[in-house]
């Protein structure tokens, strides 16, 4: 998940709501779905990441064969889905790609649901992990998306990709980015030299 934050340039709950149907390995994309501002977007799918993915998939797989077994296995579905397509929240299509390690029951409809991994527990590991690496640099899961931007800027890529990638409105807001790097005004070399 962490990969997927610094490698696709997700924010937290983008990442843990990320449904199988997301996920396209043939174009090497994700598709972030009603992320911020309730907007969809296009991001890139680190292709090193593609091995661990299947095999995070393939478990999650087998949680929702089994969780059909025993009479479970809906996934909730965004905005009024459900009711149009009364089975759709049991296709594998839907189900999130990092489902949590129990089920609970959906405050909403009363049924009990797999939910994706919760939003504390993947902070905690990275917290952990920080600790670990013995960064004493204040660092969260957000720096993964902050680090993503800042190395595709570094590289030379163009400031309005990485505005489309981070799914920001106005190229202003990609723009802070810059200044990270030192590379306004200041970092500009001229044509001349």
């Amino acid at each position: 998940m962490a990969s997927l934050l610094y490698g696709a340039g997700l924010r937290l709950t983008e990442c843990l709501t990320l449904r199988v149907k997301d996920v396209d390995f043939v174009r090497g994309q994700i598709t972030v779905r009603n992320g911020k501002g309730g907007k969809d977007r296009v991001t890139m799918l680190p292709q090193s990441l593609v091995p661990a993915l299947h095999v995070q998939m393939e478990r999650t797989q087998t949680l929702h064969r089994l969780d059909i077994e025993q009479g479970f296995g809906e996934a909730s579905l965004p905005f009024a889905l459900a009711r149009k397509y009364p089975k759709a929240g049991f296709e594998w299509g839907w189900q999130y790609i990092f489902p949590s390690s129990k089920r609970s029951v959906d405050p909403y409809s009363g049924k009990t649901k797999r939910h994706h991994v919760f939003e504390d527990t993947l902070q905690r590991a990275v917290k952990q992990a920080i600790r670990s690496a013995g960064i004493t640099k204040p660092a969260s899961c957000h720096t993964f998306r902050h680090s993503f931007a800042t190395h595709l800027l570094d590289r030379g890529q163009d400031i309005r990709t990485i505005r489309e990638l981070l799914g920001h409105n106005d190229v202003s807001t990609t723009m802070i980015y810059t200044h990270v790097l030192g590379k306004g005004v200041q970092g500009v070399v001229s044509p001349l030299d």
